[in-house]
């Protein structure tokens, strides 16, 4: 049975300039519960990163509230919030000479004392999460030793090892070929059956996103709405998603054509 680890409530994003405010979307009540694969797709600038930086807590909302476990998002401080919530970006790592194991202990972070050493449980969660991602035989190199699919999986294993409820991924993907981008959706697809976090990440590959997820929120200029890709494809919601009349969504197929 999935219980729901986030919600948000007449939730309206965007951000304030000195002379206006600027609303991205309004009125979200989005559910992600346990055990769930869940995509965020859109066009280009549509806001998912704003969407994704409100639910988190980095950004404020413009009105309406965000709970994680039943509390207000803005009650946590931060090392409780690092205890429910981990995130990956795709931001650049910083120049270090940290070793792969090194670099997925960092999610046990919030756990350590303030010398931060690791005690057996916290070696046990990094073990298990480089087995559930399938990076034991890099353990010992060095990050900047290993490949973009490597690397994301690392950062994933990171995300695990830091044991919250839920982990949010801005565009995982981005820098993948194909086959390392179904690989890493089949494991993010793996990962929340077995564990069952609730994982949502933005991506642009909607195809393989379609084929995958539990569930999509799909983010238009009119609308943010969330289903299962099947509902989603039957009432209509992807045929919305690009405005250009060159690119249709074949409901029959479940992708999308160029003509």
């Amino acid at each position: 049975m999935s219980s729901i680890i986030l919600s948000t409530s007449n939730l309206n994003i965007g951000y304030k300039t000195k002379k206006a405010i600027v609303t991205i979307a309004e009125n979200l009540n989005l559910n992600l519960s346990s055990g769930k694969l869940i995509s965020l797709i859109g066009a280009n600038g549509i806001g998912k990163s704003t969407l994704l930086r409100t639910i988190t807590g980095i950004q404020q909302p413009l009105s309406g509230n965000v709970f994680l476990n039943e509390k207000n998002i803005n009650t946590y401080n931060p090392l409780e919030l690092a205890q429910n919530l981990s995130v990956v970006l795709t931001e650049k790592l910083p120049p270090s000479n940290l070793s792969v194991f090194e670099l997925v202990a960092l999610g046990r972070q919030p756990y350590t004392n303030w010398i931060g050493t690791l005690t057996p449980t916290d070696i046990e969660k990094v073990q298990e999460a480089m087995q559930l991602t399938q990076i034991e035989h890099l353990a010992t190199k060095k990050h900047y030793e290993i490949s973009d699919g490597q690397l994301q999986k690392v950062l994933i294993a990171r995300a695990l090892a830091q044991d919250t409820p839920l982990i949010i991924l801005d565009e995982p993907t981005t820098h993948l070929d194909l086959l390392h981008k179904v690989s890493l959706f089949k494991l993010l697809k793996k990962l929340t059956h077995e564990t069952q976090k609730c994982i949502l990440f933005s991506t642009h590959d909607i195809d393989l996103a379609i084929q995958l997820s539990d569930e999509m929120i799909i983010m238009t200029p009119e609308t943010v709405v969330q289903d299962q890709p099947c509902n989603l494809i039957s009432n209509g919601s992807f045929a919305t998603l690009f405005k250009d009349e060159h690119i249709i969504f074949d409901a029959e197929k479940g992708k999308f054509i160029v003509t």
